[in-house]
C-alpha cells in the first residue's frame, strides 16, 4: 500500500486552472489513496484523471492488461463497478478514447498535467 505524502501534493491545480478538487472517498482513489488525483515523480502512470466508470471502460481496460475490476484485498483495493469515480492513467483514458470508450470525468478533479496530452476542448467532451 502506498503512504501519502502532503509536500510534493500541495496547491495542485485541475485542468480548469483552479485547485485541485477530490474525485472519490469511496473507494478511496488516487495514487496516494487520498482521493485525489494528485501526481509527483513516484507516479509514473500518471493516474490524473477523474474518471466515473462504465461497464465498457472497465471491461475494455481488462481485456487491455489492466483489471480494474477484480478485488486485490492485499492491496486494499475493493474492485471497481460501474458508476465508481477513480483516478485513471492518463494513457489508459487516451488509449479508450481511440477505441471510443473512454468514460465521462470531473473537470475539477482531473489533474493539470493532464493537458500535456490532450487538449482541454477534448476534455470538456467528456466532462460530467
Amino acid at each position: 500500500m502506498l503512504t501519502y505524502h502532503p509536500d510534493p501534493n500541495l496547491n495542485q491545480r485541475n485542468v480548469l486552472g483552479t485547485s485541485l478538487s477530490s474525485c472519490c472517498f469511496d473507494p478511496i482513489t488516487g495514487y496516494y489513496r487520498n482521493g485525489f488525483c494528485h501526481t509527483g515523480q513516484q507516479d509514473v502512470g500518471q493516474h490524473t484523471v477523474c474518471a466515473k466508470m462504465t461497464s465498457e471502460f472497465l471491461n475494455f481496460s481488462a481485456k487491455t492488461g489492466n483489471d480494474l475490476i477484480t478485488p486485490v484485498p492485499e492491496y486494499g483495493f475493493p474492485g471497481l463497478k460501474p458508476g465508481d469515480y477513480w483516478c485513471i492513467c492518463a494513457l489508459r483514458w487516451l488509449d479508450a478514447l481511440d477505441h471510443e470508450m473512454a468514460p465521462k470525468i470531473k473537470l475539477e478533479a482531473c489533474h493539470e498535467s493532464l493537458l500535456d496530452l490532450v487538449d482541454i476542448e477534448t476534455l470538456k467532451k467528456y466532462a460530467l
